[in-house]
């Protein structure tokens, strides 16, 4: 797919609208819910509204490329969240504080 001159393709393959750091995956995740174009302006309002329905028209006329684009997306997303290590529970995070504790006093 071509990208418009709004629409960029970041360094490892993201594309955002120019000047900005919402995915495109995430805008139509959300016009995929149903969100109108004013719905997205108020998810993401440092977007213009005019640049939301450049968006979605580009959306509408590459529809396989972009549903393709945002199935990647959320693939890596789940194998980034099933790789990731797990995050200290409540008990060893008092462990560390008390552990920080001690090591100061």
């Amino acid at each position: 797919m071509q990208l418009p001159d709004f629409l960029t393709e970041q360094p490892g393959g993201a594309i955002r609208p120019a000047g900005h750091r919402i995915g495109l995956e995430h805008l139509i995740h959300y016009y995929n819910q149903g969100f109108s174009p004013e719905m997205l302006l108020g998810q993401f309002p440092s977007l213009p509204l005019a640049l939301i329905h450049k968006v979605i028209a580009v959306y509408l006329e590459n529809q396989a490329d972009v549903d393709a684009y945002v199935k990647r997306c959320e693939a890596e997303v789940n194998h980034q969240r099933s790789t990731a290590p797990a995050a200290p529970d409540l008990a060893e995070l008092r462990r560390r504080v008390v552990q920080l504790s001690k090591s100061a006093g």
